[in-house]
């Protein structure tokens, strides 16, 4: 059964990395059957709490994983992870209360670590903490401001760091009308600070209509409710509009439109969502996700694909079923948030491989075809869903928070209180694919992963190599060219009809990518995660007209990024006659690791063992990079010289002087000195200050200034997706070193799946 399997290369390798059990020692232990048998045993025996036999319980089981196995349909990532685990917590989003008192913001802080060490996200409004320079009665003092307090979140996320499963992510949201606004929306202005947040600004009705109308806006202090401040609307929406058009942050939700649509609002208001902003949640709630592919959902005719409308029903029977199964497996983190989730049974079933499915059917992504298409698809998908809830609460019981909930008053008894949600799905639809994230245009048609130490996988969009295919135009140079940056749409041998349904995400006007996204709105209780691509020209009133027609067509939040801000520039004040200057200054990121590279080791000894350092050099012949190995050290001693190399590194890939990073090494003591060819070794940092200094006199005695490393491989930023690459590259993935970019709301990698949320 295992050969039977449909994962590519690139899914075996994720799988591999991020899901499939390991012992204590790190080594995998399970096959990708067995990861999928897993999850299908322990959703499937769910079944018994509700008198299920054991013919039922095993019919479930065979459905569940047969569309798992057939990637009809993937969970989100902890629940592949750990269900039927020790660990056992299978929620993807969580949202944590922040009150306006210490031990409020401490037990938050706490609730955070113990959720990220659990493989979850979890999404914050601190619109409750008094403005900063606020008095505190209690101690006579001031207070610090909520973006203090960020920070110490931050810090908390980046040391729990998820359990090594998935990194921490969190979801930072401040009230438009909050005091300390103009400071939350320049917050993360450096890039680099408060870095595993994503922020969002929570925009009312009231404000908007300021905005339209050009007037004034009240702030309000949070603790007392009286007016703090008084501000111009228009102002402070190009702030946000000219904060994101620099960096792509803050983005904004509507945080009315999110609570107009609570079917719980006796249980309390929306303040927050998840860190990608598609699931709102009360505090202290829960929701677990899954996504159906798409591409999977079509038959083929005389005439060319269809949508296979019965198999996307059976599909979304299954899923649902399988999503309200994962409730009742959870082992949640702590109580309240078991109590809070229970109430409800929020369920979040999204899609991916739109645009792959869209590739098939021959509709552009750009067309009131597909907007059509996307709204009947979508409607199908939630329709089928509440059907197939109200058959579970028939058979289980409604969600306890049912009486006096939307749906009471609507007279359906219904399991979940909500069913759908469109999610980012980076990395599961890489394990599902080759196929579309989420309900995004796909970035490139083709492209390289890595997928083995020194080995790389040309990926083509199915629907794209298919077409060519059928035409006869497909080749392999034809599909090295597109992974090399070429664009599709200035290839003479590619015809004009396929160059209109085969346009990438910056090809794309954010016109039709904000339809696309509202259209699926319409049919999505919760809300739907998508990046509005804008063209690096875009001026920041292309990003306001974006806000204000996302806001007009009915969607909760919006996102937007133009393309190579990131890399571009950020700004920092200058104080100059007490008048504040933004000045723009250029940002060195690390320049990406290509895939071969040269260098020489030196056995260095020291006091502390025999020392191999390698440093090794670009195709330019500069210093790139250096390991170190100190013979059978472990424990402090390999960690610590594991990050000298690491900082050395980076210092040098982004372009620091060597002799500086010399002359902060050299001459540090430590306890047990040596001597090696005559000279004293005062410490291992010494060590390889020394074999740095050496390797530099060696450059400029032996190497001219033209002479080259030759290689035969395509530029490393050309390896990672398609046309206009190096302007849309938003930093350095920690896994591979190859290019990070931006997409659904969040830092991907498409070589290797690494995802920051």
């Amino acid at each position: 059964m295992e050969d039977s399997l449909k994962f590519s290369s690139n899914a075996l390798i994720v799988l591999k990395k991020r899901y499939l059990k390991k012992n204590e020692k790190g080594q995998v232990i399970e096959s990708p059957l067995q990861l999928l048998q897993r999850v299908s045993s322990a959703m499937a025996s769910v079944e018994k709490k509700y008198n299920a036999g054991a013919d039922k319980v095993k019919e479930v089981e065979k459905s569940f994983f047969n569309i798992l196995s057939n990637l009809e349909f993937m969970a989100n990532s902890p629940t592949l992870m750990n269900a039927d685990k020790e660990l056992g917590q299978l929620s993807a989003c969580f949202v944590v209360p922040v009150g306006d008192s210490m031990e409020s913001i401490f037990d938050a802080i706490k609730a955070t670590a113990l959720i990220h060490k659990t493989g979850g996200g979890t999404g914050f409004s601190f619109s409750s903490l008094r403005a900063r320079n606020s008095t505190v009665k209690s101690t006579g003092g001031v207070a610090s401001g909520p973006i203090s307090f960020m920070k110490v979140f931050d810090a908390a996320t980046q040391a729990v760091k998820q359990g090594g499963t998935r990194r921490g992510a969190n979801m930072g949201i401040l009230r438009i009308d909050h005091p300390d606004i103009l400071d939350f929306i320049k917050c993360k202005e450096i890039e680099g600070d408060i870095s595993n947040f994503n922020i969002s600004v929570a925009i009312t009705k009231e404000f908007m209509e300021k905005v339209l109308e050009g007037g004034d806006f009240n702030l309000i202090g949070p603790h007392t409710k009286e007016i703090n401040g008084v501000v111009n609307a228009s102002q402070i929406f190009d702030l946000i509009a000219t904060y994101a058009h620099k960096n792509g942050e803050p983005g904004i939700i509507f945080i009315d439109k999110i609570n107009d649509t609570n079917v719980t609002p006796e249980l309390g208001k929306i303040e927050s969502t998840n860190p990608c902003g598609e699931q709102p949640l009360l505090p202290y709630e829960s929701c677990n996700l899954g996504s159906i592919n798409l591409s999977k959902m079509l038959k083929e005719t005389a005439d060319g694909f269809t949508i296979d409308w019965e198999k996307l029903k059976r599909t979304v029977g299954l899923a649902v079923r399988f999503l309200d199964n994962v409730i009742d497996a959870n082992k949640f983190p702590f109580p309240q948030i078991k109590e809070n989730t229970l109430k409800t049974r929020k369920i979040g079933l999204g899609v991916m491989g739109w645009s792959t499915m869209l590739g098939f059917l021959g509709i552009p992504y750009d067309s009131d075809e597909a907007i059509d298409c996307a709204k009947r698809v979508a409607r199908f998908i939630y329709d089928n869903a509440k059907d197939e809830s109200v058959l579970l609460a028939k058979e289980r019981g409604t969600f306890p928070a049912w009486k006096g909930s939307v749906w009471e008053k609507r007279g359906l008894r219904i399991r979940n209180a909500t069913l759908t949600t469109i999610a980012p799905t980076g990395t599961i639809s890489i394990i599902a694919g080759p196929t579309s994230s989420g309900i995004e245009p796909n970035y490139a048609l083709c492209y390289f992963r890595n997928v083995l130490e020194g080995e790389k996988l040309l990926e083509v969009d199915p629907s794209f190599e298919y077409v060519l295919k059928k035409k006869g135009i497909y080749s392999q140079e034809l599909m090295k060219k597109l992974a090399a940056g070429e664009s599709l749409q200035k290839m003479e041998e590619i015809p004009d009809s396929l160059k209109k349904v085969f346009k990438t995400a910056l090809e794309i006007s954010s016109l039709w990518h904000i339809k696309m996204q509202a259209a699926f709105q319409e049919s999505t209780d919760n809300a739907v995660s998508k990046t509005i691509n804008l063209p690096n020209t875009a001026s920041v009133e292309d990003v306001k007209e974006a806000y204000l027609l996302a806001y007009k067509l009915g969607c909760k939040g919006i996102t937007v990024y133009r393309d190579g801000s990131r890399s571009v520039q950020v700004l920092t004040v200058d104080k100059k006659d007490d008048k504040k200057e933004e000045k723009a200054f250029s940002v060195s990121l690390p320049k990406p690791r290509p895939e071969v590279i040269l260098g020489t080791t030196t056995k260095v000894t020291t006091g502390c063992g025999n020392l191999y350092i390698t440093v090794n050099q670009d195709e330019e012949g500069h210093l790139f990079e250096v390991f170190t190995q100190m013979g059978k050290a472990g424990g402090c001693a390999a960690s610590q010289l594991e990050a000298i190399g690491r900082l050395i590194s980076l210092a040098l890939r982004g372009k620091i002087d060597m002799k500086v990073v010399v002359e902060q090494l050299k001459g540090i003591r430590c306890p047990s000195p040596s001597w090696a060819n005559g000279k004293k070794i005062f410490s291992c940092a010494d060590a390889i200050a020394r074999v740095l200094e050496k390797r530099v006199m060696d450059q400029r005695n032996l190497i001219k200034p033209e002479v080259k490393l030759q290689r035969k491989e395509e530029p490393v930023l050309a390896k990672v997706r398609g046309s206009n690459l190096n302007s849309s590259v938003v930093g350095v993935c920690p896994d591979c070193g190859l290019a990070l970019r931006h997409q659904e709301g969040c830092v991907v990698c498409d070589s290797c799946g690494f995802s920051k949320c």
